[in-house]
């Protein structure tokens, strides 16, 4: 006799039934059932699509080959693509609602001719709508066809890209990202695996910006640029190991996207990131990428080590690094960057896409890269960009909520491990719970400092004449504490007016002793020599 709950009594329908289950993504978001090719779907313009096989499957949805001829079977060879997405997944209405704004082909043809392009790698919007199938709906969108993404081509070569092929991608997504950005929109998830090469003969040298699934305003209703806050809600939105700084705070910018697109170019260069040791912990990914963007010539160093350091990749680093939350990049001087970049390599700007496995890069001696690094962390350029990349994000925090990240007992002496010593009570302690921006400008206060201890150290283990130097009174426009430099210049100074006088004394007192000779010699003749003034 069965056992309760046994499934023996089952049909084969009902044992069929009790297997299935809902597909679920890696991420947590449900996955639409599989359609089978030949579904019919209608757009909102009542146009017909007829499905064909899967050709992929994302974080939120499934992509399926189409043909606009319902008559026919749809083949390998379909000039279509459609997106499907459960409807109580969110990504793909936003990338509808962005796509009805910003993708029309009217408005990408347009783009093309007032900036001079050849070529824009932004999807055109053909179509979207809803379809049930067993009694679930979706939301579905219809776009061209793509081919390989480069992420696939990436995996086969070795994890790099050649210098020439990285930094025509570059100029090629430079130009998408501007296109958005007039519109008032980022991307904010550039990466490999979202760039999908043109389909088809005479279209391999084409690339396109795919997903805006997280694309969202820069911008307020009256133009004007949002303000630089927190906002938990978005906060680390993007894919870990490439997401802003901004982004990591919930905070969007078009620099943001610049800086996402530096991060996948140094990555194709170099194979790792610094922080990709650690992806899972987002708050140390996020505090890794303001302490090395705040010093380039590390950032490098660390991402290369003793091998060649490309300098183009440098450059680009260092101009991001250099602009401000609400700043306007200047495009053209990044592709220019770029373009140059190509030159130097001895290639020609021809904008083709080499995907070939890179030579090996020649290593230099460990002493003369350091003594490079060093000499670029003290040039004027390098230390103006590096002070404005770590001031910007501290002047510009908006400090009007409380804050909750966590990394503050990260740095010592910031703050106690105390539960109760981090109490907030009113403004005494207001920057007890930092945001990662705030800690910067507390660290960049520690390390204040420990230079201001060093500078004492120095000056209490100076000579003699330096102490005279600097305890002499001073003119009331003299700067105080002297850099050593200045030191020298003011004990220079000093011996030569000590010369000066010398001499003049000596001069003095050579003047005197010829007088007093000749008073001698005077008194020393006989008295009869003596002439003396006759009186008439």
């Amino acid at each position: 006799m069965p056992k309760r709950g046994s499934r023996e009594n089952e049909g084969p329908d009902e044992k069929k039934k009790a297997v299935i289950r809902p597909r679920v993504a890696s991420n947590g978001h449900r996955l639409p059932d599989p359609i089978p090719p030949g579904e019919v779907l209608t757009d909102v313009m009542k146009k017909q699509w007829k499905l064909g096989s899967s050709v992929g499957l994302g974080g939120f949805g499934e992509i399926y080959l189409a043909s606009d001829n319902i008559t026919k079977t749809v083949g390998p060879e379909a000039s279509y693509v459609i997106k499907v997405e459960h409807h109580t997944n969110g990504p793909l209405f936003s990338e509808m609602h962005f796509y009805h704004r910003v993708a029309k082909t009217e408005q990408i043809d347009e783009w093309v001719l007032k900036k001079d392009l050849d070529f824009l790698g932004m999807p055109r919007f053909i179509g979207s709508g809803s379809h049930e199938y067993h009694g679930i709906k979706y939301r579905f969108m219809v776009m061209e066809r793509f081919g390989e993404d480069l992420q696939k081509i990436l995996d086969r070569s070795n994890k790099m890209f050649p210098e020439k092929t990285v930094y025509t991608l570059g100029i090629r997504i430079l130009d998408i990202l501007e296109y958005i950005h007039s519109f008032g929109y980022i991307h904010a998830d550039v990466k490999a695996s979202n760039l999908l090469l043109g389909y088809g003969k005479g279209r391999e040298n084409q690339v396109y910006l795919v997903d805006y699934g997280l694309a969202c305003r820069y911008n307020n209703s009256d133009g004007t640029h949002k303000e630089y806050k927190e906002d938990l809600r978005k906060a680390h939105d993007g894919t870990i190991e490439f997401t802003s700084r901004d982004a990591h705070i919930g905070a969007h910018s078009r620099r943001g996207d610049l800086e996402v697109l530096g991060y996948n170019m140094l990555q194709w260069l170099c194979r790792r990131l610094p922080w990709e040791d650690d992806l899972k912990d987002a708050e140390y990914v996020g505090k890794e990428k303001s302490r090395y963007m705040s010093n380039i010539p590390l950032f490098m160093k660390k991402c290369f080590g003793t091998n060649h350091c490309p300098e183009g990749i440098q450059e680009y680093i260092l101009y991001v690094a250099s602009l401000h939350f609400e700043a306007d990049p200047n495009y053209e001087r990044c592709k220019q960057i770029l373009r140059q970049s190509i030159r130097r390599t001895g290639y020609k700007d021809d904008m083709k896409l080499d995907f070939t496995s890179p030579k090996s890069i020649p290593n230099k001696s460990f002493k003369k890269r350091l003594a490079g690094y060093k000499k670029q962390e003290t040039s004027p350029r390098m230390k103006r960009a590096q002070r404005i990349a770590s001031s910007d994000f501290g002047e510009d925090v908006v400090t009007e909520r409380p804050r909750t990240k966590k990394a503050a007992s990260d740095i010592p002496g910031l703050m106690s491990r105390s539960p109760s010593e981090n109490h907030i009570n009113g403004s005494r302690n207001i920057l007890e719970n930092p945001t990662p921006a705030m800690l910067m400008v507390m660290q960049r206060k520690l390390e204040q400092q420990q230079k201001q201890k060093e500078t004492k150290t120095t000056i209490n283990n100076a000579t003699p004449t330096m102490v005279m130097v600097m305890q002499k009174k001073k003119p009331k426009n003299e700067i105080d504490n002297p850099t050593p430099a200045m030191m020298m210049v003011m004990q220079r100074k000093l011996e030569q007016q000590k010369k000066e006088a010398k001499k003049i004394k000596t001069s003095s007192q050579l003047n005197i002793s010829k007088d007093e000779l000749n008073l001698g010699k005077w008194r020393s003749l006989p008295k009869h020599h003596h002439k003396r003034p006759q009186h008439h």
